[in-house]
Order: structure tokens, then sequence, then C-alpha cells
């Protein structure tokens, strides 16, 4: 089989290896296990664990057993990676149905069956029952408070005038530490992956191993993915782009990959997806040579969506844009219509039979009732498909889309939903 460092390499996918030489002649025997970490600090993960999550993917399928973490435990104290701030603690109740849902989640991208089965553990299992004194006695004496402040994570709060670290976030290093021994205890685990801003925490569980059982392990990195602009990766104007579909819709979330712009398209087909690197040198091609065509955002987006949510919900998107663009939604499903509602275009709620120039008002599409009959009189406006060509146009729960919905076009391209509920 192909080899993963390679591959990711090729992807721009690889950061940092504690070890590199060591790391390939490890690889060479198959069936390694490795894992990564994610911590449930929202009801579910964002595209930017994307990278991670593919990149256990990409070793299972060179013949490697992944083991994804959902930190149960970690979860409950805080990561300072990246922070410029002590986190919010949630309570117990919260994380734990956070685990449940991301441990869900998780398992969409990797095989839990077969020769090279993936595992999904939660660290709460092992230390759960571990007591302060334990803990410290065991895992606090291997470490050095003097070389933990040198760590990236903890240096930099502590140059924060006024700010500083909690013992609790300072001691997540021990934590992750703990969890590759646990790890490589009970699976043989010798690998752990994680983002660029972990090295500090990974590599310490490499010394805690090498010093409690004398066996060897390996960290590589991926990075923190940027958009070439500068701007942070998978944020938009309304916030984070979730894995949940029911937090982001497939619908936005096929949205957000095909306003990919041409500058990161390229590298994010690398980044994001599974196709050959020989496509994607073709689609590089495309985006120089016929970039109006939008060929690779939309492979991208088709791949993504495909990855994250599934076929029937790739065919829905795919349905829903077709039938935008076109001007022509009678083809949409009710399922279609409410993804657009949740989040896929913006809506307004109204009553049955309320006037149309009022709603148009009221949802800020015409500035006024005389802007509204304006748009009226220049033939602008379409609801459900059909032209509005009279003032007095109501808006009936019976003449909606299975009962409840009225897509209005404004032009050719502007959409706004009005709904019944």
């Amino acid at each position: 089989m192909a080899s993963p460092i390679s591959d990711l390499e090729q992807r721009h996918l690889l950061a940092q290896t504690s070890d590199r030489e060591g790391l390939e002649s490890h690889l060479q025997e198959s069936g390694r296990s490795l894992y990564c970490g994610f911590d449930p600090t929202a009801p579910s993960l964002h595209i930017g664990s994307l990278v991670p999550l593919l990149t256990l993917r990409r070793f299972q399928l060179s013949g490697h057993s992944p083991i994804a973490l959902v930190g149960g435990a970690t979860g409950l104290i805080g990561d300072p990676s990246g922070r410029v701030d002590e986190r919010s603690l949630n309570e117990v109740d919260v994380v734990g149905g956070w685990v449940e849902r991301l441990s869900k989640q998780v398992s969409r991208f990797v095989d839990l069956d077969g020769s090279y089965a993936a595992r999904v553990v939660d660290n709460l299992e092992w230390t759960r029952s571990l007591s302060a004194l334990d803990f410290l006695r065991d895992i606090g004496k291997h470490f050095s408070v003097n070389a933990m402040m040198q760590r990236d994570s903890v240096k930099n709060r502590l140059g924060r005038e006024g700010e500083g670290i909690s013992y609790t976030e300072f001691s997540y290093m021990l934590m992750q530490a703990y969890d590759f021994l646990e790890l490589s205890r009970r699976y043989h685990c010798t690998i752990q992956v994680g983002g660029s801003d972990q090295w500090g925490n990974m590599v310490s569980g490499i010394d805690l191993i090498r010093r409690v059982d004398s066996q060897q392990a390996f960290v590589l990195t991926v990075p923190l993915i940027t958009r070439a602009d500068g701007l942070k990766f998978g944020k938009t104007a309304d916030g984070a782009i979730w894995l949940d579909p029911e937090m982001t819709s497939p619908y936005r979330f096929y949205q957000f990959w095909l306003n990919t712009s041409d500058d990161d398209v390229v590298s994010f087909l690398g980044y994001f997806t599974f196709v050959d690197l020989g496509d994607i040198a073709e689609a590089a091609d495309m985006v120089r040579d016929r970039p109006g065509e939008r060929s690779a955002q939309r492979l991208l987006a088709r791949e993504v969506t495909l990855l994250a949510h599934g076929k029937e919900a790739l065919s829905s998107v795919e349905r829903i844009t077709g039938a935008l663009f076109g001007g022509v939604v009678a083809d949409l499903s009710s399922d279609d219509l409410e993804q657009l509602r949740l989040d896929g275009m913006d809506s307004t709620l109204v009553e049955d039979e309320e006037e149309l120039l009022s709603a148009l008002v009221r949802a800020d599409v015409a500035k006024s009732r005389g802007a509204g009959r304006k748009l009226i009189d220049g033939k602008g406006l379409h609801l459900n498909g059909d032209l509005v060509q009279f003032y007095n146009r109501a808006l009936r729960r019976d003449e909606g889309l299975f009962g409840r919905y009225h897509l209005l076009r404004r032009g050719k391209k502007s959409w706004h939903m009005f709904y019944h509920d």
C-alpha cells in the first residue's frame, strides 16, 4: 500500500514529525495503531476537524488501525492550545451529551469493521476512577514544570499581562500524555496525530511512554488550515460551519465549499478530499485556464459534502442548487425546503393570507409598499415559480409548497422564503 506519509506530504498536510525516518520504517509493517483526539467543546465538530479526521482515514486506507478519541475527560478540563484566554468549563452532563454526539460523528469518517477496524473511545473511561494522588504520583512525577512552562501553549499565556493560566488548563498537557500512555497499553497505539498547535502536548506523550514503559512512540502534526486571504478558515458572517446537519444544513455546507476562491480551491481539494493527485492537477489547470467554469469548486463541494453527509444529502443539495439556479422550484421536496428554511436562505414567518406587500416590507425585501409595487410593475418578483402580477397577492397556506413554504425570487438570483408555522 502507498505510504500515508508520502501522500500527506504531497497534499501539503505534513507539518511536523517527531522522527520522520523512524516513523516511515515503523509504518512499513501494516496494522499499526494511531489516534487523534477530539474534545467535546460544542454539540458538534466544525469543518476545521475534517483534516485530522480524514488523516485517520488516510492511514486506515494505507493498512493501519485508527482510534478516534472523544475527550469526555479532557473536555471537562479545557485545552489551552491556541487560546489567549481561559475556556469556560461546561457542566458534566452537558459534556457527556456532547461526547455521545461527537462519537457518532467521528464514526462516519472511519470504517469500524474490517481488517483495520477503527475504534471510537472516551478517555473518561480510564480517568473516571483515577485518584488525584495516584495521578500525581504515577504521572505527575515524570513532568518537569520548567519544561512545561516552555511549551508554547503555556508560555504564550504566561506572557499576557493580567491573564496567566489556571492550574486546571496547565494540567491539560499531563492528561493528554496520559491518554497516549493508556492507548499504548490497551491497543498498542504507537502514533498520535493532531494539529500543529498540539505539538508540545503530543511530544510530552512520547516522553511519558518512554519513561514509564520504555516504549517508542511517534507523533505527526497536520497544519492548521488558513485561507489565502488570511481570513480564518471555516468562519462566515453567520458563524462556524458545523458537521452536524441540524446546525449547518447540507445545502449551506455545500454552498460554503462551492464559494471557495480560486486561490484556495486546489489546496482544499488536497486537504479535504480523497481525489487523486493527478485529478487535482487537472483541476488546477482548469482553474488557471477556465476559471469562470468553477469546475474545481463543484468537485470540491461534491466530494466534501458526500464525505460529511452522504449520497442522499448530496443529491438533495444538488437538486436545490439546480432548482434555484434555474428558477424552477417544483421539483424540490419538503425536506429540501426545510433545509432552506433552517439556514439555506433568509426566511420570514408569515400569517395565513398575509398580504404579500406587507410581508415584503417586514422582511426588508422592499423598503416600502411603494417599492414593492414597483418590483411587481417591473415583473421583478416570482412566487413559487409564478410571476407576481397583482398588488393584492396574499400568502395563503393552501397555496404554499407542501402547505407551508413560499419561495420568492427577486430578479434572477435573490431569494427569500416566507413560511407558515
